[in-house]
C-alpha cells in the first residue's frame, strides 16, 4: 500500500454526538500556545509562550513558560513558569530555583521546570467539579531538574528529577530529590549494573544522564482510601511516574519516603495480571466527583524503557523491556 500523496489539513472529521466537546490547548513549537475549538478554529493565540504543558486556569488565564535552556547544556529545562491573562499579560512569574551560568549564554535564574506542575486548589491540572486552581495567591508544585553527582547510580552527571513547592511570592517551601531515594526504588543487581554503565545519556555537556525521566507529577487529593485509614494515600502525597524506570510511585509529603509503587518489575500475581507497564505517562489518581474516583489511571506507552539484563531486544540491557502497542489502564491502588 503506497503512502498518500495528499495530506489533509485542518479538521477532517467531527461528529459532535461522539465527542467530548470543548477546547484544545497546545503548543505550536516556535510559535506559541493556541486554544482551538472542535472545528479547528483558533480561539486564542498566546504568542511566544511555551507549553510543557500549557494549562488553562479559571477566567481564561494560562500557566505556561517563556523559553527553554539551550540543548547544548541540558534537555527540557524551561526558563520559568508564568501566569498570563487572556490577553497574554504576565500576572505572575517564577524562575528562582537555580542560577544558571552556561558558557556563551547570558546568566539567568531558571525554574528548570519540565513536564508538569500543579497550582493549589486542583491536584491534577484539569477541570474537576469543586476543585478550581487558585489564580491569586496559593502555592505551586513543580516538577524540575537538578544536576547531581551520585556514584551509587552512575559515574556520569545526573540530570536528576526534583519535585518542589513554592508559595505565591516564589519562596521555596519543600523539595524532594529522586536520586536520594534510589535504594527505595528496589532495583535488582543486574539493573543497577546496566544503569551504571548506560544511564540514558543525553548529548548535552558530553553526556548528561537522564536516568529516570520523570514525566508527570500530581497530588493525590481527597480520596476514599485515605478516608478508610490508609495513610499511604494522604491527599497531600504526590504521585509521579518515571518513564525510563517503568515505575509509578507515591511520595509521602511528610517524610519524603516512597510509600507505594508499581515497577520497576511486574512479578507479583497482581502485577502479572496487569502486565508490564513500559515508559508510562500521566499517572494520577482520579479525583473525587469523577467516574472511577480513587482509581489510578495511567497511559502505558509501550515502546521501550527500563534497565535489566542484556537480551535479544537490548544487547546492553538499557531499554530492555519492549512492547509494540500502547494502552490506557485504570487500576485500583
Amino acid at each position: 500500500m503506497a503512502y498518500p500523496s495528499v495530506y489533509p489539513t485542518g479538521t477532517t472529521m467531527y461528529d459532535p454526538s461522539r465527542c467530548f466537546n470543548g477546547f484544545t490547548v497546545y503548543e505550536a513549537k516556535e510559535h506559541g500556545v493556541i486554544v482551538m475549538d472542535m472545528n479547528g478554529h483558533e480561539v486564542q493565540y498566546f504568542k511566544g509562550l511555551h507549553g510543557f504543558p500549557p494549562k488553562m486556569l479559571p477566567g481564561g488565564k494560562l500557566l505556561a513558560q517563556t523559553g527553554e535552556r539551550s540543548t547544548k547544556f541540558s534537555t527540557q529545562d524551561k526558563f520559568d513558569l508564568v501566569q498570563v491573562d487572556w490577553d497574554g499579560t504576565v500576572e505572575w512569574r517564577f524562575d528562582r530555583y537555580e542560577y544558571i551560568e552556561d558558557p556563551g549564554e547570558t546568566p539567568r535564574w531558571m525554574a528548570r521546570q519540565h513536564h508538569d506542575f500543579q497550582r493549589e486548589g486542583n491536584p491534577v491540572g484539569y477541570y474537576v467539579p469543586g476543585m478550581e486552581p487558585r489564580t491569586t495567591g496559593g502555592n505551586t508544585m513543580i516538577l524540575g531538574h537538578k544536576d547531581v553527582h551520585n556514584d551509587t547510580i552512575t559515574n556520569r552527571l545526573l540530570l536528576d528529577d526534583t519535585v518542589y513547592e513554592i508559595d505565591w511570592e516564589g519562596n521555596l517551601l519543600w523539595e524532594w530529590v529522586l536520586s536520594e531515594h534510589f535504594d527505595e526504588i528496589g532495583f535488582r543487581e543486574d539493573s543497577k549494573n546496566t544503569l551504571y554503565r548506560h544511564p540514558n545519556l543525553r548529548p548535552a555537556r558530553g553526556g548528561l544522564a537522564d536516568w529516570a525521566h520523570t514525566n508527570s507529577m500530581s497530588l493525590l487529593g481527597p480520596n476514599k482510601w485515605f478516608d478508610a485509614g490508609d495513610k499511604r494515600f494522604h491527599p497531600d502525597n504526590i504521585i509521579i511516574c518515571c518513564r525510563d524506570l517503568n515505575s509509578t510511585m507515591i511520595i509521602s509529603k511528610d517524610t519524603g519516603k516512597i510509600v507505594w509503587k508499581m515497577g520497576p518489575y511486574y512479578d507479583t500475581p497482581e502485577l502479572q495480571a496487569i502486565g508490564w507497564i513500559i515508559g508510562q505517562h500521566h499517572a494520577h489518581m482520579i479525583p473525587c466527583g469523577l467516574e472511577g474516583e480513587g482509581n489510578i489511571i495511567v497511559f502505558d506507552n509501550g515502546g521501550w524503557a527500563g534497565y535489566g539484563s542484556p537480551n535479544p531486544a537490548s544487547v546492553t540491557g538499557e531499554k530492555y523491556a519492549t512492547r509494540d502497542y500502547s494502552r490506557v489502564l485504570i487500576l485500583s491502588p
